[in-house]
């Protein structure tokens, strides 16, 4: 399984970004895909969650009302559509994706996800 980013860049506060992760070998048919972000000096931190097989969807209060998760199936993309983007948004924006664990994906800590990423920089001035 291979997951690959691209649309991070550098933008304006109140600007807005599209992530794209890219998969290849992932199956959809039941799991969680998310993304997460981690700034210097600071922990990985969870800002969307997918469940793969439904619409169900979870953010953190920091970025909820302002940040989509969404998936492609057929293209094999998941997408992180981030509106109204605050320089505390900053950081390094990482997907994962993993098969499913028996337990609701808002449950899912960084360890239950199988897959990742290498990152894609999002700098909000």
């Amino acid at each position: 399984v291979q997951l690959v980013e691209s649309g991070g860049g550098s933008i304006e506060a109140g600007g807005s970004l599209r992530l794209s992760c890219a998969s290849s070998g992932f199956s959809y048919s039941r799991g969680c895909v998310g993304w997460f972000r981690q700034a210097p000096g600071k922990e990985r931190e969870r800002v969307a969650v997918k469940y793969t097989s439904g619409p169900e969807t979870e953010y953190p209060d920091s970025v909820k009302g302002r940040f989509t998760i969404s998936q492609d199936e057929a293209k094999n993309r998941v997408f992180l559509q981030m509106n109204n983007l605050k320089p505390e948004d900053t950081g390094v924006y990482y997907c994962a994706a993993g098969f499913w664990k028996g337990r609701s994906c808002d449950r899912w800590n960084s360890r239950d996800f199988n897959y990742w990423g290498q990152g894609t920089q999002v700098t909000v001035s």
